[in-house]
């Protein structure tokens, strides 16, 4: 049940009929037409943007349109007022009995209330993390694994066909240096002084790999020079670190239903077959590409090199995809992946991507363009960096990592739930202060612990209710008396419920699952405000002692918030509490 998108159609009904009669022109698009709720809430409770839309097609005057409309409009018993202001603008008021009919939806439909068939089954690959396998994940992967797999689930509530994706950047030299690492870590374990030269990684993570390479294999590889183990030790220490991601995803609850081995793309023709397809666009070329732009780089010398004709795609420059030298530059293989993508029959690419690979954006989205004719889409969202406090002053970085702040740090600090929340409650390109202190705050300004808050008060309401020998139960609910809530303060509850669809389905198409954290601490704000109205108020209490009837009415009301709060969180990755600890 989506109120905007009948009441929408209601418009969109009324405007037709304003044809049929000859009073709005025929062959009108009304693709801009929209309602929403109104910027001043004092204004209605709909707003539509027929008239001012549709005035110069229609060649007339933007309030004759909105008069016409409003006339017909009220002919509608859901409409209870229509009113014209300004140019043409036209307010609406809906009759209450719509806005209750809310709550039995979302009784009736349980957690899938606002769940949208907008995705239409569309197949939708969600790339995310896809963090080098050189070590744990750090806390600026966790923004982009929150985003990423909330992202996904929001994409599955609104009806599209998701798959989670994590593609392993195991086929360039920073593996190299992983396995040389973890080789001294390995002469380590077989007694010998670690010689943890500069470029290797020196983090105490390693230190467990190095021993368990030495229960597999002994010390049979100390004599041996690293043209006989390199392979060997880097395919063991990648498998390690898998391993380790795995487990640092699984702890904030995210899993992947594909790894994509970038090493699988080398010797297996794929490469070349995603440049051979370019080239069949006329988009591969010999050249030799202008000096970077700004500063002169005074070790720069014209080459010839393959490149890709990204230009012609929307990029910027041209983009060298071999070397003068024969090899792959970084870029090759990423196309390769890409194509593999359009291959496996996606009607849509989303890349979920760290603050540095802006510059990557439009070369990606080139490709991909380029690949699929313009038919699949690519979406390339930018995580900015989390900054971390502890009491507003830095958080030191991790003696066990080497120079940064790992996941499991986090998580184990403030537990998944928190961590999720806190992740989404910024939208994804602007930076995020994390404190380590304040999310676990017990306050208004802690948005984790108001929604929380606000499930633990509604579910401790019916453990009262349950006490006192009420019933509660949602059948026993969806038969109540929903007439009986007729308090402003109830029926702004309601009409933040009723946007939850909308919130849906607009999250969904702007790739934003942060709209729905935002969303949930509005609504948790309407709950409490309503809560501490009882306070003042003894009839706004949600049990009306010797008044069965209202007691349903509004426990009704507030456990059809819990559906949304729930539904809400879980689309976050969230555990909804019961109580407060």
């Amino acid at each position: 049940m989506n109120l905007f998108t009948d009441i929408r159609a209601l418009v969109i009904d009324s405007l037709t009929a304003l044809q049929s009669e000859g009073a709005l022109p025929e062959g009108l698009d009304f693709a801009n037409v929209t309602v929403e709720p109104p910027r001043d809430a004092a204004h209605g409770d709909m707003a539509t943007n027929a008239a001012m839309v549709l005035a110069k097609p229609a060649k007339m005057k933007p309030r004759d349109i909105a008069e016409a409309l409003a006339a017909k409009l009220l002919q509608d018993l859901r409409i209870e007022v229509a009113e014209v202001a300004g140019p043409g603008f036209l307010n609406m008021r809906l009759a209450p009995d719509l806005w209750r009919g809310v709550v039995g939806a979302a009784l009736e439909k349980g957690r899938d209330f606002g769940r949208s068939s907008m995705g239409q089954g569309r197949k939708v690959n969600v790339e995310f993390v896809s963090a080098n396998p050189t070590g744990p994940l750090h806390v600026g992967h966790t923004r982009g694994a929150v985003f990423g797999d909330a992202l996904a689930a929001l994409l599955d509530f609104a009806g599209h066909d998701v798959t989670r994706e994590y593609y392993i950047n195991d086929g360039g030299a920073q593996v190299d240096v992983l396995a040389r690492s973890v080789f001294e870590r390995y002469r380590e374990a077989c007694g010998l002084t670690p010689d943890i030269a500069e470029g290797l990684y020196p983090g105490n993570y390693l230190v467990p790999v190095g021993q368990a390479l030495k229960d597999k294999v002994g010390d049979s590889l100390l004599d041996k020079g690293e043209q006989f183990w390199l392979e060997e030790v880097r395919e063991f220490a990648t498998e390690k670190m898998m391993d380790m991601i795995r487990a640092d995803l699984a702890s904030l609850g995210v899993e992947m239903d594909v790894f994509f081995s970038e090493k699988s793309l080398y010797g297996s023709g794929r490469i070349e077959a995603a440049l051979e397809e370019l080239d069949a666009k006329g988009l591969i070329y010999e050249g030799v590409l202008p000096p970077p732009k700004g500063k002169p780089d005074e070790d720069w010398e014209p080459r010839e090199q393959t490149l890709f004709k990204s230009t012609d795609h929307g990029d910027d420059v041209d983009r060298p995809v071999k070397k003068s030298d024969g090899g792959w530059t970084y870029f090759a293989p990423d196309i390769a992946y890409h194509y593999d993508k359009v291959q496996r029959g996606f009607d849509e690419l989303i890349d979920v991507f760290g603050a540095d690979h802006g510059g990557y954006v439009k070369r990606m989205k080139a490709a991909v363009s380029a690949l699929s004719d313009g038919k699949v889409p690519l979406d390339i969202k930018l995580c900015q960096l989390v900054r971390l406090f502890r009491d507003g002053q830095p958080f030191k970085m991790s003696k066990r990592a080497g120079n940064f702040v790992t996941l499991r740090e986090v998580v184990d600090l403030v537990g998944p739930d928190v961590t999720r929340f806190v992740m989404l409650t910024r939208k994804n390109d602007a930076p995020l202060d994390f404190d380590f202190a304040k999310v676990l705050e017990q306050s208004k300004d802690n948005p984790v612990f108001y929604v929380q808050y606000a499930s633990a008060r509604i579910h401790s309401v019916l453990r009262k209710a349950r006490d006192a020998g009420i019933a509660v139960d949602d059948a026993t609910l969806k038969a109540a008396d929903l007439s009986l809530l007729a308090h402003e303060a109830e029926m702004a509850v309601v009409k933040k419920l009723a946007e939850w669809p909308r919130l849906v389905e607009i999250a969904a198409r702007t790739n934003e699952p942060h709209r729905v954290a935002f969303y949930l601490y509005e609504l948790a704000g309407e709950f409490h405000a309503l809560w501490n109205r009882g306070n003042d108020l003894p009839e706004l209490r949600f049990l009306q002692e010797g008044d069965s009837s209202a007691t349903q009415a509004k426990i009704a009301l507030i456990r059809s918030v819990s559906i949304v709060i729930s539904a809400g969180l879980g689309i976050l990755g969230v555990t909804p509490a019961e109580e407060m600890r």
